[in-house]
């Protein structure tokens, strides 16, 4: 029984990341909550997985919208729930995920929706999943992702941490790229996929599809199974697996219950119940457009409606579990399904027995092998599937060797369960005549079928599945060994006063210091139009009079041209200004070290200047696309800005800027906020804070930011650094300050301590 209790949040040797956690939340009479094990393929497939590694985590929704629960315990997993609000579920889970990706992977069965708005909340969704994901992830660890719905988790995963293996497996189908292409979003769904190590796919032409997407629509190179793609700026290229996985079940605990004397009578008191037919022919499906349900209830009416099929004697049974209640499509479906089947037996049922029994609830696994037990006939007839496990589940039943499995030739168990009966749903005769082959199949012919397909379901289970997708995981990964940048801080919370000022007290104290700090967002407000900057005079100041104390320097650390940086700040010499990142490096005052400050990465060769014109070139283009958007030229790089860009132009513009990234292998591409930085010098802010801490000989340093590219800085924070992060986001830094207006109350509480000190 789950019970909840308090979790290590960090350390897991394996992380599945999955829309679902595995567990549902139940009211029990006294108002306490109670988590039972969910049904549901993946939770089947991975249940018994969780418990053969020494420390496993599950990161999921809980299935409520809302505040998350805490972490808790369940059946010796560590269960890490995600957040969504009802806007998610509506826009991320039922719109994008269910009304946009599903229908287009399952070959367009019913017509794809394309909004934006739900790519807003898909994309934001991912970043949560794939948050939480990398803050339990141990150390070199494996982080395994599932399904559609989570897509953009292994790119998102890698961005944070470059150590882990990263896996992904889709549980559908993925379609062919003339299908794919026409999602709005393509490339990104496919970038996202490449942040993995491996990709696995449940049948050999959903891992060709995928790969051909890959070649026609990123222009990558495929080599057989393997996508080399192209490293971002000066970060290496790495090499993408593709492969083959067919999923299965427990098959043990399956084959193991249908020994059990309850279940035994559980499936005879079936037969008695139906009025002991002298046959039963079982549904079960997901109550899904995609499983063929109508197509069957076609079939089986035809059969009735020409006297093939006595009522009297053969009963059928359709289990519909009932799925996505809020999406039309399946109300629609729902409304067809009971129409038809009333409709049936109003013209054929018998007095006390229906022809058809149908069942839109949701049974447990005992119940379920029953009805396998009770079924001589099963139908699996699928219009298009990634594997189907009921029919796995069938066969896992029939210790026997009694029953038929009538399997759609578009569901991917029809690749491994060559035995059963195979059809084309879409062809009504055909599919009426492998029911009636079925039907009709002599004992001995059975259990040779059976036979076959047992030895198929019971050697190759879900231990197997796991076990071969985390092995060649473990051959295709090859983690970085550097530790990525440890997140201190997560959300807007801003640190308690008391935290900051004995901060600034213990280093003060320190006998040389480097004090530094972003520019925009930091010592001026962020604003539209760049030129229009007003920096915080003020703060200007007591940077000036910090610099002219003994054992301190001040230096400045911004994206912006050294130019530009030095007409909005006028700081005397005194101050060191950095410009682009680093690339550029203004005066030094005498007590600095030049030599240490490396120069000859800054210089402009003639082929870095070539290289740089052709970057100005095509972001020229790109904003040009996108009204608002802008470049600036660098001495040694070009930058995208997309603040003033029209609608969603800043977003399609930085994706495609993104996309030329990806082409220039010996450019270092730094994306921030609403801008994207293409330098052909290798720099940081980051490697430019060490060099300006050796060139000083500082015993500590602190560095204000608010920028993702201020984190290469923080990620360097030493034993004595302070590091201050100026407004909201995950970060490094070791304490959080709310804007401009506190970077200034910092200046001055660290002004009048050092002058105490002196």
């Amino acid at each position: 029984m789950p019970t909840t209790a308090p979790v290590t949040p960090t350390g897991h040797e394996l992380v599945v990341v999955a829309n679902r956690l595995p567990v549902d939340s139940r009211t029990l009479p006294d108002g306490a909550t109670e988590w039972v094990t969910s049904p549901g393929g993946l939770v089947t497939a991975m249940e018994s997985v969780m418990r053969t590694v020494d420390s496993g985590a599950w990161v999921g929704w809980a299935g409520s919208p809302g505040e998350a629960p805490e972490p808790f315990e369940a059946d010796g997993m560590s269960l890490f729930p995600v957040a969504l609000s009802a806007e998610d579920v509506e826009k991320y889970y039922e719109g994008f995920s269910n009304a946009t990706l599903w229908p287009l992977y399952h070959d367009v069965i019913v017509d794809p929706e394309f909004h934006r708005g739900w790519w807003d909340s898909y994309v934001a969704a991912n970043r949560r999943f794939a948050r939480t994901a990398a803050e339990v992830a141990g150390a070199h660890g494996t982080v395994w992702v599932h399904d559609y719905q989570l897509q953009l988790a292994p790119r998102l995963i890698r961005e944070q941490r470059d150590d882990l293996r990263i896996g992904f497996f889709n549980h559908i189908p993925f379609p062919s790229v003339e299908l794919f292409s026409q999602l709005p979003k393509r490339t990104q769904i496919l970038r996202g996929l490449l942040g993995a190590d491996l990709v696995g796919f449940q049948r050999e032409s959903d891992t060709q599809n995928f790969l051909t997407s890959v070649r026609k629509l990123l222009g990558h190179h495929v080599d057989g199974q393997t996508v080399h793609v192209p490293g971002i700026g000066s970060a290496p290229g790495r090499q993408v697996q593709a492969r083959t996985f067919p999923i299965s079940i427990d098959s043990a605990a399956v084959s193991e219950l249908t020994q059990q004397e309850e279940i035994i009578e559980r499936a005879a008191q079936l037969r008695r119940d139906l009025g002991e037919p002298r046959r039963i022919v079982l549904g079960v499906d997901r109550l899904d457009y995609t499983k063929g349900i109508r197509h069957r209830l076609k079939a089986w009416g035809e059969l009735l409606d020409e006297g093939i099929i006595d009522p009297q004697d053969t009963v059928m049974i359709q289990v519909a579990t009932p799925s996505r209640e809020r999406v039309d499509a399946y109300r629609q479906l729902r409304d067809e399904v009971e129409l038809t089947v009333g409709r049936i037996n109003g013209d054929h049922a018998p007095i006390g027995r229906p022809a058809v029994s149908y069942q839109h609830r949701s049974f447990d696994r005992r119940d379920m092998t029953a009805l396998y037990m009770a079924a001589d006939v099963v139908l699996v007839t699928a219009l298009r599937d990634g594997m189907n496990l009921v029919a796995k589940e069938y066969v896992a039943s029939r210790p026997d060797l009694r029953g038929v499995l009538v399997l759609s030739e578009f569901a991917g168990a029809a690749d491994e369960l060559r035995a059963a009966i195979t059809v084309n749903p879409h062809d009504i005769d055909a599919l009426k005549g492998a029911i009636l082959r079925a039907l009709e199949m002599a004992p001995e012919d059975q259990e040779e079928a059976m036979t076959s397909l047992r030895h198929q379901v019971m050697e190759h289970d879900v231990q197997a599945w796991a076990h071969s997708f985390l092995e060649q995981l473990e051959q295709t990964g090859s983690p970085e060994t550097r530790q990525p940048p440890r997140i201190r801080l997560s959300g807007d919370a801003v640190s308690e006063p008391a935290a900051v000022d004995a901060a600034l007290q213990a280093l003060v104290e320190r006998p040389r210091l480097l004090i530094a700090s972003d520019f925009d967002g930091v010592l001026a407000p962020i604003v539209a139009d760049r030129d229009a900057v007003e920096p915080d005079q003020r703060s200007l100041a007591v940077l000036r009079e910090l610099a002219t104390l003994p054992g301190v320097s001040v230096a400045l650390v911004s994206g912006r041209a050294l130019a530009d940086l030095d007409q909005h700040t006028s700081m005397p010499s005194s101050v060191v200004l950095v410009g682009s990142h680093g690339a550029e490096v203004g005066a030094l005052p005498a007590e600095m070290h030049a030599e240490v400050l490396d120069s000859a990465a800054l210089t402009m060769t003639p082929e870095r200047r070539e290289l740089l014109d052709s970057i100005t070139l095509a972001l020229q283009r790109i904003a040009l696309a996108h009204p608002g958007a802008e470049v600036e030229t660098k001495p040694a790089a070009a930058v995208l800005h997309t603040r003033n860009a029209r609608g969603r132009g800043g977003a399609n513009a930085t994706e495609e800027a993104l996309e030329l990234a990806m082409t220039l292998p010996d450019v270092t591409v730094t994306p921030g906020k609403e801008v994207v930085e293409f330098s052909v010098v290798h720099t940081s802010k980051g490697a430019a804070m060490e060099a300006l801490s050796r060139a000083c000989a500082a015993d500590a340093w602190l560095y204000l930011g608010d920028d993702v590219t201020d984190e290469t800085v923080f990620g360097r924070l030493g034993e004595g650094d302070v590091g201050i992060k100026v407004g909201g986001g995950d970060t490094a830094a070791s304490l959080r300050i709310a804007g401009t207006d506190e970077v200034r109350g910092v200046l001055e509480a660290l002004l009048a301590a050092r002058r105490d000190r002196a």
